[in-house]
């Protein structure tokens, strides 16, 4: 194994050389991050000579068909899932509120569904408006003063009537990684479905859904370097048994029934670069590697140069008597989505950092409920392994001016 190689990976992102950006240190990266130069290329390879309707007899339409699937079958293999259990969709909201619809035509008056408040609305939403037509809806409540959840509380709540488990793989505020697995786990025991929101933790390595085990994983590639999709993981028969939300001919196909909007061709096409990019940072730090365990390499990679990243931020943090951060100080155990709550608006301190070159941003970021329960308005500073750590020096000392 090479040592983690900065200037290889930033190679790998055009914006990094873009005159317009340069100057500009860049941690919103939990909103969106930059898109690798694969997933560029795939896009506009697509647009130029295969965008028309795919899976026709002749090759431009049968090679964009083929890159569908192709996308398909390696962002399986990177999630450990079978190409059958992945589906691409307009956005994980909207694949959500799909997800919504189909779960609530095998419902009855009375069943009941866990959410929890550290959810992205995303995951929230939808799953709510299920208390209209009687269904009861119990929180699973995460603390007012660290944001984080105990799984003894999901214990308390769960019993024969529950349904399903709406929660985050970790918060886009608190960042605490929570056990997916034991989540899985433990409702499957009660008869429920998991269904996880991943948004906020793929970025930082793919996960093996297939080990940890949730029913369903949902995630953003525009957050994974990739374009504006939703993917969505479905594991076991669960979108079989799961009510048709596409056309009524399409029922047969498990892969055509929670995705009623159809795929965006050029998108899910696009969606190789993910995997382009995951295969030349693993090629490159791990040559001659075998291709099994990749997955795992790389998520480890990243993760180990994400906590050097994070670790100054969380001392600097810790020196201050007058920053309240949001979540774990323990940069082993969270993503490095750090928001603080300074005593005013995060929107203000944003608009500061900006003076300085440092691209961060304030509020609740959708998730509103877990905010207000804090009593926060926070300023967010998200960024991912492609950081540099001048950047992360860079947004310590504009910080220390601003606050």
């Amino acid at each position: 194994m090479r040592d983690f190689d900065l200037e290889f990976v930033r190679s790998q992102f055009p914006a990094f050389s873009e005159p317009s950006l340069e100057g500009w240190a860049f941690f919103e990266n939990a909103g969106g991050s930059y898109p690798a130069r694969q997933t560029i290329s795939r896009l506009t390879e697509f647009y130029t000579r295969m965008k028309v309707q795919p899976y026709a007899p002749y090759p431009f339409s049968a090679e964009g068909g083929q890159w569908m699937d192709d996308a398909k079958a390696r962002m399986a293999a990177w999630l450990g899932v079978s190409s059958k259990d992945v589906h691409f969709g307009p956005s994980t909201t909207a694949n959500i509120y799909t997800l919504a619809s189909a779960f609530r035509e095998s419902m009855r008056e009375g069943d009941a569904i866990i959410l929890s408040d550290q959810n992205h609305e995303a995951n929230i939403g939808a799953w709510a408006r299920m208390s209209k037509t009687g269904i009861e809806v119990r929180w699973w409540e995460a603390d007012p003063e660290t944001g984080v959840l105990d799984l003894g509380d999901l214990d308390r709540l769960l019993d024969s009537k529950v349904r399903l488990v709406a929660a985050p793989h970790c918060s886009n505020i608190v960042a605490a990684e929570n056990d997916v697995a034991e989540i899985a786990s433990r409702a499957r025991a009660a008869g429920a479905a998991s269904i996880i929101d991943g948004v906020s933790a793929a970025p930082h390595g793919l996960p093996n859904v297939g080990e940890l085990g949730p029913d369903i994983y949902l995630f953003s590639a525009y957050k994974v370097y990739g374009p504006h999709q939703g993917v969505m993981v479905t594991r076991g028969d669960i979108a079989s048994r799961l009510a048709n939300q596409g056309h009524f001919f399409n029922a047969e196909f498990p892969g055509k029934r929670l995705t009623p909007a159809g795929p965006d061709h050029a998108q899910e096409a696009a969606m190789n670069g993910v995997a382009d990019y995951f295969d030349a940072l693993d090629a490159h730090h791990f040559p001659g590697a075998e291709p099994a365990g990749k997955s795992a390499r790389v998520h480890n990679l990243l993760r180990e140069q994400e906590t050097r990243l994070l670790t100054p931020m969380l001392d600097y943090l810790r020196s201050r008597n007058d920053v309240r951060l949001l979540g774990p100080s323990d940069a082993k155990i969270r993503v490095p989505t750090v928001a603080i709550d300074c005593g005013k608006p995060g929107e203000e301190i944003a608009a500061a950092l900006a003076e300085h070159k440092i691209a961060a941003w304030g509020g609740d970021f959708y998730s509103k409920r877990l905010v207000e329960k804090m009593k926060a308005d926070p300023l967010r500073l998200s960024f991912v392994h492609y950081t540099s750590p001048n950047e992360i020096e860079r947004a310590i000392k504009a910080l220390d001016a601003v606050i």
